[in-house]
């Protein structure tokens, strides 16, 4: 009998490649590792230039599929919510990231003092949480979703634009 090799970590859940299902449509995330595992997925597809925005309560998912985002890139490190900070940047993988918190601003003119139109106009990917704070300061070709907590995991739903406001 010989020594045993390494042990190899369990893979990541594989969920359905985000980016190929339709608006209105959604995803089951049955866990913290489900979540991070679609922002992975979908980062696969990313270009220079794209804008994710994420919509959901406290609690939702955001950060953790923020981080399997930032790792599908081939971001090295550590990735936590800037909602603090407002922003933090990502370089090293193979697009920078530009990961948002509009939680705390209070006016858009906030986050436009961060350089919010600079950040736009880089080569890289902007990623933001609580997009929906801010919707006119996106553009047009954002790609939209939404996360929402259910009694067994968490929705992914990919959004046609901004979530209308409740009435």
């Amino acid at each position: 009998m010989g020594i045993p090799g390494p042990v190899t970590p369990p893979a990541m859940p594989a969920p359905a490649d985000p980016a190929s299902i339709s608006p209105g449509d959604s995803l089951f995330l049955p866990d913290a590792a489900a979540t991070i595992a679609a922002g992975h997925a979908l980062a696969s597809s990313a270009q220079p230039g794209d804008v994710i925005a994420l919509t959901g309560g406290l609690g939702a998912g955001k950060t953790h599929f923020s981080k399997g985002f930032t790792s599908g890139l081939g971001f090295p490190s550590d990735v936590t919510s800037p909602t603090f900070s407002l922003v933090h940047e990502y370089p090293g993988g193979r697009l920078p990231v530009f990961h948002f918190d509009f939680y705390r601003p209070a006016t858009a003119t906030e986050i436009i003092a961060l350089g919010w139109d600079d950040y736009l106009d880089t080569q890289g990917i902007c990623l933001v949480e609580w997009a929906d704070r801010f919707p006119d300061l996106l553009p047009p070709h954002t790609s939209w979703w939404h996360l929402e907590p259910d009694a067994n995991g968490r929705r992914l739903t990919r959004l046609a634009g901004p979530p209308q406001p409740s009435s």
